[in-house]
């Protein structure tokens, strides 16, 4: 079982990936998207996605609802600073920060990404408005700016499409309204 579901979970993280490299380079940063999410294939967060692999959400949610917490998801929040949470500290004068552009871009590819690949061919644009609107009600962690840019970014490519959104251009007009 441990086989099969490492041959899976290898395939789904590597198809992630890919989507969000192809992603990454309509916005100019391919570089983002390769290096995205590399710390998946480590030991910390390959085995513990292995043990808890469904195929049809994050093992990440599984291991959680099983155990509590996610010792992946502790690696790999630390480790990926596309992540909002990476950017939290509880002890700073600014506990939440804005993101940089070039990885709230590439959170941004991440998102739309994980969608397509656990949704597959019932993905849709609204689908990815509505999933992030849930989200966004439990995150406490999280810059309001960027909070605001993600939503703004989602609003526009359900009313326009991916293609259109998702440009170098649009992009970063759509980050630097909200962020700067």
């Amino acid at each position: 079982m441990y086989l099969k579901n490492a041959i899976k979970h290898f395939k789904l993280i590597s198809y992630h990936k890919w989507l969000v490299f192809k992603l990454c380079c309509k916005i100019g940063q391919p570089w983002r998207g390769l290096v995205h999410d590399l710390s998946k294939y480590s030991p910390t967060e390959f085995f513990e996605s292995i043990k808890y692999y469904t195929g049809d959400h994050s093992p990440i949610t599984e291991s959680k609802k099983i155990n509590g917490y996610s010792k992946a998801w502790l690696h790999h929040k630390g480790r990926n600073k596309h992540h909002t949470e990476y950017w939290v500290d509880v002890d700073a004068p600014n506990k939440m920060p804005i993101m940089p552009y070039k990885y709230a871009a590439e959170m941004i590819c991440d998102k739309l990404a994980a969608g397509m690949t656990y949704q597959g061919k019932n993905y849709t644009f609204k689908y990815q408005l509505e999933y992030w609107e849930k989200e966004r009600k439990y995150k406490k962690d999280i810059n309001e700016n960027i909070e605001n840019f993600i939503t703004e970014v989602f609003n526009e490519i359900e009313n326009n499409g991916i293609n259109k959104t998702l440009t170098k251009r649009n992009l970063k007009m759509i980050y630097k309204k909200n962020c700067e």
